[in-house]
């Protein structure tokens, strides 16, 4: 329980990397919740748990993430990520509590050619981008006082992601396939938190009417899933792991999914940087961290 001079701040997702990553380098002003005790689809459990912690701000970093199952469970989708993110906003609004909401690129069809920026159209081409998209949307009209953060290709040392795949999978193969036409911003769980303590400190100074609405955050420079998957394992070589004698770049139809994926989802996160003050550092940077935490959390 708050006293009246701690200020808290609430975090959904549970055991999700976002939600890691800020109790890891917020410590106590940082409270992680999820279900059952705060499920998206319950707003009694929000309710109550906003009435319990009575947070300075919100970081919503609950999602239905799973891409290609949400093709097939929409209504599981919708809940996580729009009317339950929808229903969240209207409480605090209710109680004048701030929301930080973490969105994606996926709001993008990733045919731009450069990289997008927040005025934009969206055009997301599955039902997670389409989900994500609304709730975007019904956060911003549900809580005059939302920030909510588009990111990209998000991973880190912990929980299961895109970089810490690619080491296991090339400490038991010599030959790996890696899609190497899809580009983006490859984002660390860690230098995201940091950006939301640090925006969640500005807010606590004082909302002001200029924090609100949509940003993009994610890592500093642009490659491909190949291009991040090269990375990871060369990281890997400095903890003794020997690089596979092959990692071949593929076509996306080489590797069909049930969700299509943007060909193109590079940010251009300038608005972060004019508004907050906030740049995240170079993406290859993090890979290097998130893998020295893999090695050092790694059964032995």
């Amino acid at each position: 329980m708050s006293t009246a001079t701690e200020k808290h701040i609430l975090v959904t997702g549970g055991q999700g990397q976002l939600a890691t990553s800020l109790k890891m380098l917020g410590g106590d002003r940082v409270v992680v919740v999820g279900r059952p005790d705060f499920d998206l689809a319950s707003s009694e459990t929000m309710a109550t748990t906003l009435d319990r912690v009575k947070p300075s701000v919100v970081v919503n970093a609950a999602a239905w993430t799973a891409v290609d199952l949400a093709e097939s469970e929409i209504e599981g989708a919708t809940i996580a990520n729009e009317t339950g993110p929808a229903e969240l906003a209207r409480l605090c609004a209710a109680r004048n509590i701030p929301l930080i909401h973490v969105s994606t690129d996926y709001v993008y069809a990733g045919d731009k050619g450069t990289p997008y920026v927040e005025t934009d159209p969206v055009t997301p081409q599955t039902v997670y981008g389409r989900t994500k998209a609304a709730g975007e949307q019904a956060v911003l009209k549900a809580q005059p006082h939302s920030i909510v953060l588009r990111t990209s290709w998000v991973y880190s040392g912990h929980c299961k992601n895109f970089v810490r795949t690619m080491v296991n999978a090339g400490a038991k193969n010599t030959h790996l396939k890696v899609v190497g036409d899809q580009y983006g911003n490859p984002t660390s769980s860690d230098d995201l938190a940091t950006a939301i303590l640090s925006i969640a400190d500005q807010v606590e100074a004082g909302w002001q009417d200029r924090f609100a609405g949509l940003y993009h955050a994610s890592g500093t420079g642009e490659t491909s899933w190949h291009g991040l998957a090269v990375a990871a394992l060369e990281e890997a070589v400095r903890h003794g792991q020997a690089m596979p004698v092959e990692v071949a770049a593929i076509r996306t139809e080489d590797w069909p999914t049930p969700a299509k994926r943007p060909q193109d989802s590079r940010l251009d996160c300038s608005r972060l940087k004019q508004v907050f003050g906030i740049s995240l550092p170079e993406w290859r940077d993090g890979v290097a961290r998130a893998v020295d935490e893999h090695f050092a959390t790694k059964p032995t």
